[in-house]
């Protein structure tokens, strides 16, 4: 299989800036054209997503192209913040069946996940708000996108990057929103307890969850309340058992790593990764470099590798499609081929 990746970048979304991610990466890959192309944009080229598609269409030879704009974009070569930018991946030589469990790559421009998505055939994905996104090479009218790379195999890596804290306790108390009380103490007070001494004072409650099922995507605290009780972004019912948890960078690029390691196939190297995340991870989180990719680069040195950054990152767990925050989704491709 031949396959790779290129970022672009100027400062103006302007459609050659797609056509050249394309070109880049056809060079790479040895490829006159592409059977089929992923292309994420910046979210300035909202407005100029048909053109942008147009041009990386002529460019590919091909309309297979899916995607959508996005906050940031990255490959294996490194990230795009605050800049207009395209990044494409090419691949040649692909069949047309694919593996019936390999999830949808879906992309959303809602404000939470569809609906429809929530339960079904298994998606990986992105939504950004007000995102436009294209598959097929068409826009899509609802921006909501889906596609399917074709006969490929799927590792699916989820990296919540969360440290839990203390042991889980049950819900003495709820009503609601309102968590009351929880481990025999009113909810801020049994935080309190299980928080690192450095926090207590002021506790970071934007990187604070509550988990309710391990792998499951942790419910946000909202704020607290006078009575001692904190207002969650999910209702919570008495007899529910719930550990806490906090995103700390040291514990997101651990379990970044370890995510990578357990999905991969020791016997069989990847032979390309999409990597969806969020940006309140990569530079925004760790200070001024991204290292969840680069965890990627040392795990697989030299796969190519397109991804984005969005508000919100969609796996498949339990059977049902999820909506997860502040998530690295890594999907690592295999060809079928030995």
């Amino acid at each position: 299989m031949n396959v790779a990746s290129s970022l672009a970048s100027g400062p103006h979304p302007l459609p050659e800036l797609a056509a050249s991610a394309v070109r880049q990466a056809l060079a790479r890959a040895g490829l006159a054209r592409a059977d089929s192309v992923l292309l994420f944009l910046t979210r300035n080229f909202a407005r100029h997503a048909q053109a942008a598609l147009v041009a990386a269409a002529r460019a590919a030879g091909s309309l297979q192209i899916s995607g959508c704009t996005a906050y940031g974009l990255l490959t294996e070569d490194g990230w795009l913040l605050d800049q207009s930018g395209a990044a494409a991946l090419v691949i040649g030589e692909t069949e047309t069946a694919a593996e019936p469990d390999s999830p949808l790559l879906s992309f959303s421009g809602h404000g939470t996940l569809p609906w429809g998505w929530q339960s079904g055939a298994p998606r990986a994905g992105l939504l950004d708000s007000d995102a436009t996104a294209w598959a097929h090479g068409r826009l899509a009218d609802d921006s909501c996108a889906e596609t399917r790379l074709p006969r490929l195999r799927t590792r699916i890596a989820c990296a919540t990057g969360l440290r839990l804290l203390g042991e889980t306790i049950t819900v003495d108390a709820a009503a609601g929103y309102d968590l009351q009380r929880c481990g025999g103490l009113a909810a801020s007070d049994s935080l309190q307890r299980c928080l690192p001494a450095e926090l207590r004072q002021n506790p970071p409650l934007h990187q604070i969850v509550v988990i309710v099922q391990p792998g499951l995507p942790g419910v946000p605290i909202l704020g607290v309340n006078g009575d001692g009780s904190l207002s969650l972004a999910a209702p919570m019912t008495a007899g529910t058992r719930i550990r806490w948890a906090i995103r700390q960078p040291l514990a997101a690029e651990q379990d970044m790593r370890q995510s990578l390691l357990a999905a991969v196939d020791a016997e069989k190297r990847p032979n390309f990764a999409v990597m969806f995340s969020c940006l309140g991870r990569g530079p925004l989180f760790y200070g001024n470099d991204d290292r969840d990719l680069l965890a990627f680069r040392e795990q697989f040195p030299g796969v190519p590798l397109i991804g984005a950054y969005g508000s919100g990152q969609i796996a498949p767990v339990d059977g049902e499609n999820r909506l997860f925050q502040n998530t690295v989704v890594t999907l690592l491709y295999e060809s079928l081929h030995v």
